[in-house]
């Protein structure tokens, strides 16, 4: 492919929302709740593709609505081009409802009527768009009306002109054709002559062509699978894929033989079905990252093969779908039939597929619930009156942030639940706690059944969990505060929240070098990969450097470090912060108390004002941001000299 090429693939076609009953085994009318993911066939596996390596884009319409916006930063998300993601003002985004009730029965329901991306036409297709592409892909569903097939046939036309290949997913819903009631939107196959007419007439512009043995059959005309693959050759030279799902694939690049095992076979992969929906477009995604980088065909076909296991095996479409990392590390390894079992690879879907990258991070915290009642107590001010001091906190980060994304919050649901809400609209880090405060064994705030109290949050919310924990605590102490922490951490995996472990030792006996890299160790033992820590300071350096190695050797992939205040005089956590910034695993602090104690109690009682306030927090905040940043800075002067 030319170097100079900005998209290695452009997807072209349905993009909307899939809505996934999370109740499993049952009928669609018995599911409760949903999931909300990006779907539709192409956009998937511009996400797939992209996870795997791919530059990709997508060629679309989206309503000009919450679930058109939510696609596009998506995508964005996702790392697919998004300038061909049109808003159409005068149609919603499309809708699936999609349920898991048996290995073998996925119930859905489309609502596409008059819906944004079947509105797509030649109009949109922009020639330097396709024409940057090494590859265009479109879908069946597509070529069901005039103006998406124009659009398509358009596209295919530029991207050959520039020497583009041309990639068609045969993509068969006998529903959206007008073939099936609108409660069989699972139902793969209705012969119809109008159909294979229809989709024949695109088969010369193609250069791959990929389906399951139905959609090879409605393609070529006939319900004798070699004998509709012989009539697609007739129409087209194109390399063609035929899935056969737990058996693998079979590959055609010349004639097509006798027998299917005849072609080039990639073979499957035994794992449980859980959920099949979405594994044919994790198939073209590993099939294309193969094939658009010039690697053997038999590769290709394993990578499809592969990504189209993995996918099978979780919920979902687009989230399922595996990174590069993760598709080598299944490659690689032996794994159980039952996959979601394996948790390291698990891990590494999990890890690899978060979203954006801090490689520094200073906080405000202001999630203090216990301390902010205790000094309107001590003061005789107004509880009522602390959500809106804390309303206040956000204020003070964006202007001093101003737009910078390695700023963050930490407030809290009880009282700070106003700023969580106006947080929504900024960039920043958002933190929120799950601890009862000071409680020692852990316990939570709130529900008693963690998940159901995280099933509520917002997905961009951290949960910060701070837990007084000391490697040599009581035996009984400690593993009754493991079991909470346990029960946390898959909690926060199944709900999709990241979390942040802040440990404090101090408090339950002596620290010294080790102390904190034995408490991660046990964590790290116990199958916990908290995506944050928050530490105690701590002015030896040789701390830090086994609070670094112990990371290494056990989550490389994680998000790093933060420093907690303990409200620590502002001279003596700036002190402290040398230390920490020796390791590059500390990424800036979480501090509150040493920020905002003084403005606070004026506030509360009526000393200043919101600015005067604001203006206190965000000074002494920029204080410490100032002091971390001349202390990497230093650090990284001594790597240099």
């Amino acid at each position: 492919m030319a170097a100079e090429r900005q998209l290695e693939l452009v997807t072209i076609g349905r993009s909307c929302i899939d809505l996934y009953g999370e109740q499993i085994g049952g009928r669609l009318e018995d599911m409760a709740s949903f999931a909300k993911y990006i779907g539709g066939s192409p956009t998937n596996t511009a996400v797939g593709a992209s996870r795997l390596g791919l530059r990709s884009g997508l060629l679309t319409r989206v309503g000009a609505d919450h679930f058109g916006r939510f696609i596009r930063e998506q995508l964005q998300r996702e790392g697919v081009a998004t300038r061909g993601v049109i808003e159409d003002p005068a149609r919603l985004t499309a809708l699936v409802f999609l349920g898991i009730r048996d290995p073998d029965t996925f119930p859905l329901i489309f609502y596409r009527e008059n819906c944004a991306d079947m509105a797509l036409d030649a109009g949109d297709v922009e020639e330097d768009f396709i024409g940057s592409a090494g590859a265009v892909l479109i879908n069946g569903t597509h070529l069901s009306r005039d103006n998406v097939f124009e659009a398509c046939i358009k596209a295919c036309t530029i991207a050959r002109a520039n020497g583009g290949k041309v990639v068609f997913d045969i993509d068969y819903r006998p529903v959206l054709w007008g073939l099936a009631p609108k409660d069989m939107g699972e139902n793969r196959f209705v012969a119809d002559a109008g159909v294979t007419a229809r989709l024949q007439q695109v088969l010369p512009l193609c250069d791959l062509i990929v389906g399951t043995e139905e959609e090879v059959h409605i393609l070529g005309g006939s319900t004798d699978t070699v004998a509709a693959l012989r009539a697609i050759r007739a129409h087209s030279d194109a390399l063609l894929v035929c899935k056969r799902g737990p058996l693998g694939c079979v590959a055609f690049p010349g004639e097509v033989p006798d027998r299917l095992d005849q072609g080039v076979v990639g073979q499957g992969f035994s794992v449980e079905v859980f959920n099949v929906l979405g594994a044919g477009d994790a198939f073209m995604a590993g099939f294309l990252r193969g094939w658009l980088r010039g690697e053997p065909l038999e590769r290709a076909c394993s990578y499809a093969n592969a990504c189209g296991a993995i996918v099978v095996s979780r919920h979902g479409c687009s989230p399922a779908m595996p990174t590069w990392e993760e598709l080598q590390q299944f490659l690689a390894s032996d794994h159980p039939h039952r996959l979601r079992d394996d948790a390291a690879l698990e891990q590494t879907h999990w890890a690899t597929n978060r979203t954006g990258q801090w490689p520094h991070l200073t906080v405000l915290a202001m999630d203090h619930r216990s301390q902010f009642e205790a000094l309107c107590e001590q003061t005789g001010a107004d509880p009522a009156r602390i959500p809106q001091f804390k309303a206040l906190a956000l204020r003070a980060v964006d202007r001093l942030a101003a737009g910078d994304a390695g700023f963050g919050v930490l407030l809290d649901g009880r009282f700070g639940m106003r700023g969580l809400e106006a947080a929504a609209d900024y960039p920043y880090w958002i933190g929120r706690p799950i601890e009862l405060p000071g409680s020692c064994p852990l316990e939570f705030e709130s529900s008693a059944d963690v998940a159901t109290e995280l099933a509520t949050w917002p997905a961009n919310h951290v949960v910060k969990c701070l837990v007084f924990y000391h490697p040599d605590d009581p035996v009984e102490l400690r593993e009754r505060q493991e079991r909470q922490l346990l029960r946390l951490h898959d909690a926060a995996r199944k709900t999709g929240h990241e979390l942040m472990l802040e440990i404090i030792a101090s408090r339950n006996g002596a620290v010294d070098d080790l102390t904190i890299a034995r408490a991660m160790q046990r964590m790290y033992d116990l199958g916990m990969r908290p995506d944050w820590w928050k530490l105690e300071p701590n002015d030896s350096e040789a701390a830090w450097r086994n609070v670094e190695a112990t990371i290494a050797a056990n989550d490389p992939r994680c998000r790093g470090v933060v420093l907690l205040g303990l409200s620590a005089p502002e001279d003596e956590l700036i002190a402290s912060f040398a230390a920490a910034a020796s390791v590059p695993v500390v990424k800036g602090f979480a501090v509150g108390r040493t920020i905002f104690a003084d403005a606070a109690e004026r506030w509360l009682t009526g000393r200043i004002g919101d600015e005067a306030a604001i203006e206190d927090l965000a000074r002494r905040f920029a204080v410490l941001v100032e002091a971390w940043r001349a202390a990497k800075a230093n650090q990284g002067a001594k790597v240099t000299a």
